[in-house]
């Protein structure tokens, strides 16, 4: 039987911080891979303004800052580190930004795809190379992203890019990736119906070859799981309140549970809600979901060790 360690997260949202944690954890642990299970890219951007006497202004969690050149990259690296994306501008763009929505978003995803590049970067350095990285979307995520990181798969082969694919862990385990959710209040790139998501599962599943040794790595977890569990929303996006407090609701998806009820592989790996860390058992498949603390630099996973049809080491953890 083949045994195989890795370590499985979700939703960094582009805290530089939490992916170096990451990376890092590959020698610190021994492992055979790293899984991460999308929604990589940040939300915010920074303009960095450059002024005519050649310094630069910008503002940062309620905080202004004057740059001369030579702070300059200091300042870029702390932005990405606490997940805003950094951007070199002058006055005239700044105001078109700010006039032209299109353009805007434009700039916005060329941002992403800098981001991802940079993280790509920093595997060879981090990461041994026997370590494999599998990295699939989550919904949050442009399909723009996709490219940057099949094109880095040319030039190193630890990066490995799963979506609605099946990849070998080893020579006996596989991960099938998918990173579709169903439909959210924030109309997110990679959102559709419950009946496309079970079509889409069932074209991917077919790909597997052995089932009862397979890791299903899906964002959205399943439905009514105990791993979906998120504060209900207005249609303003505001949170609903019951007794002072947040109302949670399952938000998962029914084509993910149905899909885990029926094919039963070994384990279920899982993000997106980042309220809901925790495991659970639904049949025979262990199903994960770590949560998400992106916002603190918290790098929230599971070191998990299976050999052949056995989950032989199975850790939460937290750095």
């Amino acid at each position: 039987m083949a045994k195989t360690r890795f370590l499985f997260s979700s939703d960094f949202h582009g805290s530089e911080t939490v992916w170096r944690k990451f990376l890092n954890s590959a020698r610190h642990f021994d492992l055979d891979a790293l899984i991460l299970s999308g929604d990589m890219t940040g939300k915010f951007m920074i303009p960095v303004i450059k002024q005519p006497e050649g310094k630069y202004d910008a503002w940062m969690l309620g905080e202004h800052y004057e740059l001369a050149e030579s702070e300059l990259s200091e300042f870029m690296h702390k932005a990405r580190m606490i997940t805003y994306m950094p951007r070199v501008m002058d006055d005239d763009e700044f105001n078109r930004i700010a006039a032209d929505a299109h353009y805007k978003e434009e700039i916005f995803e060329l941002l992403e795809q800098e981001t991802i590049r940079h993280w790509l970067s920093l595997i060879p350095e981090r990461v041994p190379p026997k370590c494999k990285v599998i990295m699939s979307p989550g919904n949050d995520d442009k399909f723009s992203i996709d490219e940057v990181i099949r094109e880095e798969m040319k030039h190193n082969p630890q990066v490995i890019f799963g979506e609605e694919e099946v990849i070998a862990l080893d020579n006996e385990h596989e991960v099938l990736c998918f990173g579709w959710a169903n439909p959210t209040p924030f109309n997110s790139p990679r959102e559709c119906s419950e009946e496309e998501m079970e079509a889409k599962l069932e074209a991917t599943v077919a790909k597997v070859r052995n089932l009862p040794t397979a890791v299903f790595c899906i964002h959205v977890p399943p439905y009514d799981s105990g791993l979906d569990m998120a504060p209900a929303v207005t249609k303003d996006l505001s949170v609903q309140l019951a007794g002072g407090r947040p109302r949670f609701i399952p938000v998962g998806s029914k084509a993910v549970r149905k899909i885990i009820e029926k094919y039963q592989p070994l384990l279920g790996l899982h993000g997106h809600i980042h309220e809901s860390p925790n495991r659970v058992k639904i049949g025979r498949t262990e199903c994960l979901n770590p949560g998400s603390e992106y916002t603190e630099g918290l790098l929230k996973a599971f070191l998990v060790e299976i050999d052949g049809p056995k989950i032989t080491k199975l850790q939460r953890m937290e750095a």
